[in-house]
C-alpha cells in the first residue's frame, strides 16, 4: 500500500486535495484531465466535481491544447497556490525536524 503525502494525511482523502496532491508533486509538468484523474487516483467524475472549483481560485492553468485536448499544471503564481505549497514546505519541515528529534533519542 502507499503511503499517504504529508498534505493527504492533513487534509485527508477528498479528491480535491487528491488533485492538488498530485500536482504539487508534478510540478511544472502539465496533464490532461483524464492524466490528472489517473494521476489522482480518482474517477473522471470526481475529477469534474472539482474542476471548476480549482479554476475558479487560480488552482490551475492551461498550459497548450492541440484539437479539443486542453494540458492542465498548478498555477505557481495563484496567491492560493502560493499558499497551500508553504503549507507543504512546513509539513515536510515539520517532518523532517521530528525524524532528527527520532534519530538523535535513537542514537543516544
Amino acid at each position: 500500500m502507499e503511503e499517504k503525502s504529508l498534505l493527504l494525511s492533513l487534509t485527508g482523502d477528498m479528491p480535491l486535495f487528491k488533485i492538488i496532491d498530485f500536482l504539487l508533486d508534478n510540478k511544472g509538468m502539465d496533464f490532461s484531465k483524464t492524466d490528472i484523474a489517473k494521476g489522482a487516483q480518482i474517477s473522471r467524475a470526481s475529477l469534474f466535481n472539482y474542476w471548476a472549483e480549482l479554476e475558479a481560485y487560480g488552482i490551475v492553468k492551461v498550459t497548450r491544447s492541440f484539437g479539443k485536448t486542453k494540458l492542465y499544471k498548478l498555477n505557481a503564481t495563484s496567491p492560493i497556490t502560493k499558499k497551500i505549497i508553504e503549507l507543504e514546505k512546513t509539513l515536510i519541515s515539520e517532518a523532517l525536524e521530528k525524524a532528527n528529534k527520532k534519530a538523535i533519542v535513537v542514537g543516544a
